[in-house]
């Protein structure tokens, strides 16, 4: 029997503002990228608004303004295919890019549902890393000590996140990396 080969992995981490709680009734408004190991190497766009229902809370943790983003923003077939091509760009030829995010299923949610209906593809398939998950299991403890509120004064130095998609991917990256040095650091089980 033969054995499957690894591809590389190139984490990459993403952070989305949005107007709401669910893509179905609610407007993707930016997403924020970098490489996890290079959070220098980045991406940011603003989309343009493709449906109208607002949470008067959501805009305001993001400050976006959705009349300002109809006028100023990038269409979304535009910046989804954007996003492709820098995720293309950036992932070394065998590598797979894994979308890493902290509470990955809400911004993975809104990033498959405009890649699928904008581009009829995902360039990240059909799963995603959660670092929130990777938190909790790192440290051996509950969900409730994954929270940002726990794990910023640890990892960063106990800055809030801005609630801009780029700065909070770059933190994302931040904290994965931090996490990971205490993975490699801890003593393994026999």
């Amino acid at each position: 029997m033969s054995q499957i080969q690894p591809r590389g992995e190139t984490f990459i981490s993403i952070d989305v503002e949005t107007a709401g709680s669910v893509p179905s009734r609610f407007a993707l408004l930016s997403i924020g990228a970098c490489l996890a190991d290079t959070p220098t190497t980045t991406f940011y766009v603003e989309l343009q608004p493709d449906r109208e229902e607002v949470n008067a809370e959501a805009l305001a943790i993001s400050g976006l303004d959705p009349a300002s983003l109809a006028v100023e923003g990038v269409e979304p077939a535009v910046a989804m295919q954007r996003f492709a091509d820098w995720v293309a760009d950036v992932v070394p030829e065998g590598n797979v890019p894994v979308f890493t995010a902290f509470n990955a299923p809400f911004d993975w949610m809104f990033v498959d549902d405009y890649f699928q209906r904008y581009l009829g593809r995902n360039p990240f398939g059909h799963s995603a890393f959660d670092i929130k998950s990777y938190a909790m299991a790192v440290a051996d403890g509950t969900w409730a000590e994954t929270s940002m509120r726990v794990l910023s004064p640890k990892y960063l130095t106990g800055r809030p996140l801005a609630h801009n998609a780029l700065n909070d991917a770059q933190d994302q990256a931040e904290l994965f990396r931090a996490l990971r040095a205490d993975a490699k650091a801890r003593p393994r089980r026999e």
